[in-house]
């Protein structure tokens, strides 16, 4: 008898069956900005249906929603800090939040303003972890962790605004490939 082993790295067919549907889960804070994903593949085709993208971000003043954040904020009770929504049929899944504002170090400077973002998809045995930043924030220059990131790889994580509107910004997740998004070992 011989064995084959069976691939362990992927989640099988059935990952689809534990995504969420919920679209409540994409409204971070209402009445704020718009952030659409697109996740693709290595061939640039679009993940229909089988991904699915958690976000936890700072609010427009660049504070956590949680009990361990000390700092007086004041945070909007409408503002929830996470989100998570599974892709549609062409790849795309959108969230309604706010453009978070920079947060603070230990040491006192400022990351530039980004989302956190967990990519969960059919055929990853293990959740990507990437940061999505705003194209043209001037903050972005310093920020630590962007920095770490070679200069020509930096676009993948930039959030471009969708016909120069403030509130209207897009991305693409690339998985792999030419062009893939920066992932971070965390």
């Amino acid at each position: 008898m011989t064995h084959i082993p069976t691939a362990s790295q992927t989640v099988g067919p059935f990952f689809r069956l534990g995504l969420t549907t919920n679209a409540q889960l994409g409204v971070v804070a209402p009445n704020g900005i718009r952030l659409q994903f697109r996740v693709t593949d290595g061939d640039g085709l679009p993940t229909p249906g089988d991904s699915m993208i958690e976000i936890w971000q700072a609010d427009a003043h660049g504070h956590y929603p949680h009990p361990l954040e000390s700092r007086n904020c004041g945070l909007d009770p409408a503002f929830c800090g996470f989100g998570r929504l599974q892709t549609d049929a062409n790849g795309i899944c959108v969230f309604e939040t706010v453009k978070p504002g920079a947060v603070p170090q230990e040491n006192g400077d400022l990351q530039a303003p980004h989302i956190n973002v967990t990519i969960f998809a059919r055929g990853l045995g293990k959740q990507l972890r990437t940061r999505v930043y705003f194209d043209g924030e001037a903050t972005n220059a310093d920020d630590p962790v962007l920095a770490l990131v070679p200069a020509d790889r930096r676009q993948t994580l930039l959030a471009k605004s969708v016909s120069g509107a403030a509130n209207d910004w897009s991305i693409e997740i690339r998985l792999q490939g030419d062009g893939e998004t920066v992932f971070f070992d965390v």
